[in-house]
């Protein structure tokens, strides 16, 4: 049976990158929370990056620590040739987010629509697992999920949906929840998808955050 890494490999090569549900021209969700909750320079990791425009998007903006990671080495390889000249500042990790091991630690773990694929428990401990011990004290999580009433399938894979509340139950107790809206997002072909987003900072002995201005 094929793995995540097919599944995704054959998505990104039979799909152009404005056929998929979670296109987005311009990540601006991620960008605003980003601009607002983290501080300025730190690095970052996206989470199943795919080939999000977000990491052009963070270059632009001068940060030069950011890691791209990915199951799909269909999707990294397109986001290289896409950035060209600029993928010398970008670091590249092809893996399974449940069982990467990075090396290091992140300022911030930037993930829009990985986690509500991880429809079994253990999947889901593994991952907050992995966030726990990859984001630096200080750092946070900014994630974005299905909410509590977004679609039950994506892709040809089932999906997991959440309120702010059941996403800071599970991040408990690492993250605490700083920060939680609702986007309704629209598919290039007009459906509505309402996605859950939240801002975890570190949990134990955490700062409270001050939003940074705009």
């Amino acid at each position: 049976m094929d793995g995540p890494a097919d599944h995704w490999d054959a998505v990104y090569t039979t799909k152009a990158t404005d056929d998929v549900s979670w296109f987005q021209s311009e990540p601006v969700t991620s960008l605003r929370l980003l601009r607002t909750w983290a501080r300025p320079g730190g690095s970052v990791v996206d989470v199943g990056a795919g080939t999000s425009p977000l990491v052009d998007r963070l270059v632009e903006a001068g940060r030069d620590d950011v890691t791209l990671l990915d199951v799909s080495t269909e999707a990294l390889d397109a986001v290289r040739r896409r950035l060209g000249d600029r993928a010398g500042a970008v670091r590249f990790a092809v893996a399974d987010v449940r069982t990467w091991n990075p090396r290091r630690t992140f300022d911030v773990w930037h993930d829009r629509a990985v986690f509500h694929f991880l429809v079994d428990p253990a999947d889901r401990q593994a991952y907050v697992d992995q966030a726990s011990a990859a984001v630096a004290p200080g750092g946070m999580v900014v994630l974005a999920t299905f909410a509590a009433d977004g679609p039950t399938s994506c892709s040809g894979l089932p999906t997991a949906r959440y309120d702010a509340a059941a996403l800071t139950a599970l991040f408990a107790p690492a993250f605490a929840l700083e920060h939680a809206e609702r986007q309704e997002h629209v598919t290039p072909w007009g459906t509505v998808q309402p996605f859950t987003w939240v801002v975890f900072p570190t949990g134990r002995g955490r700062t409270p955050l001050i939003p940074l201005p705009h």
